[in-house]
């Protein structure tokens, strides 16, 4: 296919593509449920045309983290993100996803689960098997909030109360909801 236009006048960008091997990334302990950070948006920065760099610039375009639920395990408490929306992939047994009045999606491997900005929600993994599901943000800076509970908890040494849930929520623009029907 032959460039015209202003297509051949463009230089094809230089930009570096990331690869994260199958079991690395920073691993987090949120009580019982681990979480294996992907991509905190540090490597989806893209600067102007002619800028080499800008001191501490993190575009946050996307994160992405990996949860492992176990069995029989509770999620947060019933939430809504104001300035974020959220993607589930299932990749290993099922978890349940929960909404207002008592609805809720029993999401199983290869099913995929969109929330939106102000989607009331929470999930559980209810079942005997661990679940394992790959998580996205957009924007990214809310991986900063499963940062803060690890560290709240004590590296995971200990589950978070309801109150310690809600405090580190209230930093990333997220609105406690009423509770949801397990």
């Amino acid at each position: 296919m032959e460039e015209s236009g202003v297509f051949k006048a463009m230089k094809m960008p230089r930009r570096p593509i990331t690869f994260l091997p199958a079991k690395a990334g920073e691993i987090l302990t949120l009580g019982p449920i681990k979480c294996r950070i992907m991509e905190d948006g540090s490597r989806t920065d893209e600067l102007p045309a002619g800028v080499m760099s800008l001191p501490s610039r993190v575009d946050n375009r996307i994160g992405a983290a990996e949860f492992t639920v176990p069995a029989n395990t509770s999620g947060p408490p019933p939430h809504w993100h104001e300035m974020h929306d959220e993607t589930f992939l299932v990749t290993k047994g099922m978890i349940r996803f929960h909404a207002p009045d008592g609805k809720h999606i029993d999401a199983k491997e290869g099913d995929y689960v969109v929330v939106p900005t102000r989607a009331p929600h929470t999930f559980s993994n209810p079942t005997a098997e661990e679940a394992i599901f790959f998580n996205t943000f957009t924007p990214a800076y809310y991986i900063n909030y499963f940062k803060l509970m690890a560290e709240m908890a004590g590296g995971g040494s200990r589950p978070l109360t309801k109150d310690e849930f809600v405090e580190a929520m209230s930093r990333y623009a997220t609105i406690p909801a009423s509770e949801m029907s397990p």
